[in-house]
């Protein structure tokens, strides 16, 4: 678990390797949710670069009998 800390202005760096992991450069957005009692922050990515990446996933769906 990495901790960081809050500046005076309520500023938070984000550590070299959580950027590197998560590809998140300078000038880039991220969206932060505020879910049950933490915070996120998810990289907000171009849909250019979101293509394929839900390559392999299984789709199948099992179905009724009566929804056939």
């Amino acid at each position: 678990m990495i901790t960081v800390k809050i500046s005076p202005k309520f500023q938070v760096v984000i550590p070299r390797e959580v950027r590197k992991s998560f590809d998140i450069l300078p000038g880039g957005k991220l969206q932060i949710l505020s879910y049950q009692n933490r915070i996120e922050l998810i990289p907000v990515k171009k849909m250019k670069k979101m293509r394929g990446f839900l390559k392999g996933i299984d789709h199948s769906v099992e179905r009724e009998k009566d929804r056939l």
